[in-house]
C-alpha cells in the first residue's frame, strides 16, 4: 500500500507543539478591524490549539509530518 501524503494546505496552517498537540492561528484577522473591540483584536493575535473534535481529522491530514 502506498504511503499517505501530507495535505500541503494543512501543513501550512497547523504546527505541532512539543507535547504533540496542534497549534492553529485565528480567523477574522485580515480586515475590518474597526468593527472589533480592542480586546478582540488583541486576543486574535495569539495562536490557539485545535479543538478536540477536529484534532483526529487534522492529525490524519498531517500524517506525513514528523
Amino acid at each position: 500500500m502506498p504511503k499517505q501524503k501530507t495535505h500541503r494546505a494543512s501543513a501550512k496552517r497547523f504546527k505541532r507543539t512539543g507535547k504533540g498537540g496542534l497549534k492553529r492561528f485565528r480567523a477574522y484577522t485580515s480586515h475590518r478591524f474597526h468593527g472589533k473591540t480592542k480586546k478582540q483584536r488583541r486576543q486574535l493575535r495569539k495562536a490557539s490549539m485545535v479543538s478536540s473534535g477536529d484534532f483526529k481529522r487534522i492529525r490524519q491530514m498531517l500524517s506525513g509530518l514528523k
